[in-house]
């Protein structure tokens, strides 16, 4: 069954390849959706996929990549789904 996962990344996440690391791993797990710099120096993740699979995205979105450092992940599983054709990385 398809869900849809939005996530807010704080910690050192941007400038140091979060969301490529994101990217690749959403493409990998086959999830829909975008990665996204915030003003306010967080990342926001907006995705759908199988719930199995957003279950290891944000296992993923936990740790990082090696020059990160993830200080918390807000997230919530959301009922509407937005049906995104790709993933992306948003500027």
């Amino acid at each position: 069954m398809i869900k849809r996962l939005k996530a807010k990344v704080f910690g050192r996440v941007q400038g140091v390849g979060y969301r490529a690391f994101v990217y690749d791993k959403a493409l990998y797990l086959n999830l829909k959706g975008y990665v996204k710099n915030l003003p306010d120096g967080t990342v926001e993740v907006d995705v759908e996929g199988e719930e199995d699979s957003l279950l290891k995205l944000l296992d993923y979105l936990k740790v990082g990549p090696p020059l990160s450092n993830v200080t918390n992940v807000d997230y919530e599983f959301v009922d509407e789904l937005v049906n995104y054709s790709e993933f992306k990385i948003r500027y």
